[in-house]
């Protein structure tokens, strides 16, 4: 199967599409066009950027760039997830938690994968590495995100539930118990919602990249359950360990519920 080659004008042709969708934003008084003009320009900006490293790094095929790429990776994807709360822990705690989580959860899982189930040599070989990380990355980014938000959000409306609780003498992760499930759920329905729906309703992007690249489709198939796996369990895990560290934050040595240790509503 032969691979048809895109070209920047192709790409400028489908961009008619982005300018349409931004004239009847602007027609229906929506004031929707400006964000939607500029994502499109830093989708277009940055994907070229991505490209352009990409080459270099996988031409290169060196662990010390695969490690620089993916730090770069993890430090913007925590600072995702500090960005998109409403409610979110001061200073570098806010960083710090999102970032720990991700890190755990996405890089041993991604890991294990390349390792123990792809176990191409080297192992860290970029073609596999980078993509899968990215993907990992931005899944679990979702997920945490999305917890944390939960979270800091419904402590600081059921602040006078909880304190009651903590008066009746429950320890703080018996006063939170509740809320830090239902966070815990929220960070991971997105998740499990798409492994239900995947290759009946949607074809995920990567199969589907896959399968125009010429590669054959059951080949494309056994890569995709693959991600779909990875992207649950490091979701999954990275929502119980942001949730744990910041449930704990959000209480002092002596069981306090302490709220002033978020910033106020963005």
């Amino acid at each position: 199967m032969n691979i048809i080659s895109l070209s920047w004008f192709d790409i400028a042709v489908a961009t008619l599409l982005i300018l349409a969708l931004a004239a009847l934003s602007l027609r229906q008084q929506l004031k929707l066009e400006r964000q939607l003009l500029i994502a499109t320009a830093r989708t277009i900006i940055q994907l070229t950027l991505v490209g352009l490293v990409l080459k270099v790094v996988f031409s290169a095929d060196e662990l010390r760039w695969v490690a620089l790429m993916a730090g770069v990776m993890l430090a913007v994807a925590g600072w995702e997830v500090m960005a998109r709360q409403s409610r979110r822990f001061k200073g570098f705690v806010g960083y710090g938690i999102g970032t720990s989580a991700m890190f755990v959860s996405s890089f041993t899982i991604t890991l294990f994968a390349l390792i123990l189930v792809i176990g191409n040599e080297p192992w860290y070989t970029p073609q596999y590495a980078i993509p899968l990380l990215g993907m990992m990355l931005g899944n679990t980014m979702t997920g945490i995100a999305l917890s944390l938000d939960r979270l800091t959000s419904g402590a600081w409306q059921q602040r006078a539930l909880i304190e009651n609780r903590l008066m009746l003498g429950q320890d703080w992760k018996e006063a939170i118990s509740e809320l830090r499930r239902e966070a815990i759920r929220a960070g991971m329905m997105p998740t499990i919602n798409a492994m239900a729906a995947v290759g009946i309703v949607s074809l995920p992007g990567m199969m589907t990249g896959q399968i125009l690249a010429g590669i054959a489709p059951v080949e494309a198939v056994k890569y995709q359950i693959l991600i779909m796996l990875m992207v649950s369990a490091g979701a999954g895990f990275g929502t119980v360990i942001a949730l744990s560290l910041g449930a704990k934050r959000l209480f002092d040595q002596r069981q306090r519920l302490r709220l002033e240790r978020l910033s106020a509503p963005t």
